[in-house]
């Protein structure tokens, strides 16, 4: 298998700033929550996604949404994508899918204003009324590693600035 990617956590205080943004919590608890994340990982040697772990607990009633700062960054090798979904059990369980489909992270996403901070914004459809709890350290999420080619006409010479959602396609 070719290596084309590495994961690392974002600082800390990239972190407690989009922490509290996303929860409200004060700083102490958004620095304990930092010290225990984990960085993505796959299951088994067969497995394409590698885990995102929740760190923090989490429930979610039907058609209640969460963001989830991850606290991960990813270091993409020109040429290669990430794309996050939920993890294929909540999927089927609990209708549980991002809020914007399929998560797509570039690989100039890295070196963006907010260090390439991933976040994950899922809302659970659940049809039957269950409530989706997720405990910190859970696997909630994957992000499966994809090739991606572009036109032979491509002329894109911009560069990132922002962060999440920062590219218009102009």
């Amino acid at each position: 298998m070719e290596k084309i990617a590495q994961f690392y956590k974002v600082s800390e205080e990239q972190f407690i700033n989009d922490w509290r943004a996303a929860t409200g919590s004060s700083i102490e608890e958004a620095k304990s929550v930092y010290a225990n994340i984990r960085l993505p990982r796959r299951a088994t040697k067969g497995s394409a996604g590698y885990d995102f772990f929740a760190p923090e607990s989490f429930t979610l009633v039907p058609h209640e949404t969460i963001l989830i700062p991850t606290g991960i960054r990813v270091m993409i090798e020109d040429g290669w994508v990430l794309q996050l979904y939920p993890r294929s059990g909540l999927g089927f369980r609990h209708r549980l899918q991002l809020d914007n489909t399929v998560g797509v992270i570039d690989s100039d996403y890295f070196e963006a204003k907010n260090e390439g901070h991933i976040l994950i914004k899922m809302t659970s459809d659940d049809l039957n009324g269950k409530m989706l709890s997720v405990q910190s350290g859970d696997a909630f999420a994957q992000g499966i590693f994809l090739p991606y080619g572009i036109t032979v006409d491509d002329d894109a010479d911009g560069q990132r600035e922002g962060g999440f959602g920062s590219t218009t396609g102009k």
